[in-house]
């Protein structure tokens, strides 16, 4: 087999492949044995046809067509590991010339991997966010978890911003109510401004056993943006009580028995956080470092194929909240066009750097081995809520083993880039990336485990208390919600 590569441009190649008849055998053979099983000639048992009389009976094209077809992907194979040709995706195929029983060729025209040069990344300056945590860090962070273990109060008295109230909620639109802008025993913070524009105008003042009407514009269902007369009713009214800020609350609230071993734990904690916030950003602020470096020519259909991807993992996101593109374009104040360059922005640099940490890997010898795979395969399925078990199935079955080994050495290579940059904070002191990547993947590990062990156990994570007999309700919904 002979085979001619011509450059096209800089990431894609034309192979001219000519194949003596004598390396088409196997394929024949093999063929004539397929077609032997499939026919029925009388007089010759199934599969024990001989060649010359499938020829005769069905004609020698059908046979060196089906040999052909199975051949050209196992040449074309050989012809680009023996040129050392970096393919990606599939070629363009074309048989453009086979004589029976003289010489089959036909080109192939594919993208490859574009040739650049990788800077040395060993020293590759970086900046990370200061790991430090100031007092009233620790302060907001303990008060979050006061907040967690607070309880409401039934009072008497008229309601006051902040305070909670069950309510009825009925509107109407000329006189005639709106059957999906009804709601019974809404537990609701006033002030929050979470429902409809006067809402908590209306509601400062009133007291339980109240009723009172305001006008508003209905934000969705049948009749979204039409004004309605909206009837509300107060239920209760209670008041949020925090829990004392003492050993009693730490012991409660942590593994802690004192207030000041809950601070220093809760500052630890939190330093902890933000060191795993350091080794992110150092990957992250690494790999941009390395490609404004970093000129590559890119194959377009590769670009085109990761914009189409994330195109539509936007649209299934969007649907999944219940979001139309549009509402999003004018959540973010841009337009369809701009998002459109937003996500091919983004897609050529994913592309460029999928380029590159190949590359590292390949410089370095990097590998891959069956714990690190098991480690990801895990690692997915928790976060999309699968048993490993059945991911892994799926990767096999859909023979995606070979990507899945791809975004782990792509990971390790970053892991790398980041180990090799010399890492300071905002502040100028060095930052060991290493030991914050080592304490990052123990405090996750440490994290997924207590919360597997919570749900095997049944436990959930403490949250505010339930709300009394009479507080719940039906679910405001879309078309009373702003």
């Amino acid at each position: 087999m002979n085979t001619d590569v011509e450059e096209l441009g800089p990431t894609r190649v034309k192979l001219t492949i000519e194949v003596p008849f004598e390396e088409l055998k196997p394929s024949l053979d093999k063929a004539y044995r397929e077609v032997a099983k499939q026919v029925r000639i009388p007089g010759f048992r199934p599969g024990h046809v001989p060649a010359r009389i499938i020829d005769q009976r069905l004609g020698r094209g059908a046979v060196l067509e089906r040999a052909i077809n199975d051949a050209v992907p196992e040449l074309y194979g050989r012809a680009i590991a023996d040129n050392d040709v970096l393919a990606l995706g599939q070629p363009d195929l074309e048989i453009t010339q086979f004589d029976d029983g003289q010489q089959l060729s036909f080109t192939a025209e594919v993208d490859v991997r574009p040739k650049f040069d990788l800077p040395s990344i060993e020293g590759l300056p970086v900046t990370v966010d200061d790991a430090q945590v100031s007092p009233d860090e620790v302060e907001e962070y303990i008060g979050a978890v006061r907040e967690r273990f607070a309880s409401l109060r039934t009072v008497d008295r008229a309601i006051s911003i902040g305070d909670f109230v069950s309510i009825d909620l009925s509107a109407s639109v000329n006189g005639e109510q709106v059957e999906d802008a009804q709601a019974s025993g809404m537990s609701y913070e006033v002030g929050s401004g979470t429902l409809l524009d006067g809402l908590d105008e209306a509601l400062v003042g009133m007291t339980a056993g109240d009723s009172t009407t305001f006008p508003a514009e209905l934000a969705g269902g049948q009749r979204a943006g039409e004004r309605a007369e909206v009837a509300v009713t107060v239920h209760s009214v209670k008041v949020k009580e925090l829990p004392e800020l003492d050993d009693e609350f730490a012991a409660s609230a942590s593994e802690y028995d004192t207030l000041g071993e809950f601070r220093a734990g809760t500052r630890g904690r939190l330093e902890g956080v933000k060191r795993m916030q350091q080794a992110v950003q150092a990957r992250d602020r690494a790999m941009d470092a390395l490609l404004d470096r970093v000129e590559i020519a890119l194959p377009e259909r590769l670009v085109a194929q990761e914009i189409e991807g994330r195109e539509r993992s936007l649209d299934e996101q969007l649907e999944r909240m219940g979001v139309t593109r549009e509402s999003y374009l004018e959540s973010r104040g841009i337009t369809e066009g701009e998002l459109d360059t937003e996500l091919a922005t983004d897609a050529r640099q994913a592309v460029k750097a999928g380029f590159i940490l190949d590359q590292i890997a390949r410089q370095e010898e990097l590998s891959v081995e069956q714990d690190e795979v098991n480690a990801y395969i895990i690692e997915q399925a928790y976060r999309i809520g699968v048993s490993p078990d059945r991911l892994a199935s799926q990767i096999v079955d859909q023979g995606q083993v070979p990507l899945v080994v791809g975004e782990v050495l792509r990971a390790k290579a970053l892991r790398l880039l980041a180990a090799r940059a010399k890492v300071t904070d905002a502040s100028g002191r060095p930052v060991d990336i290493e030991a914050a990547t080592a304490q990052a993947e123990e405090m996750a590990a440490a994290t997924a485990q207590a919360e597997e062990m919570a749900a095997a156990s049944g436990e959930a994570e403490a949250g505010p208390p339930e709300p009394e007999a009479g507080d719940e309700g039906a679910d405001s919904g879309p078309d009373l919600a702003q």
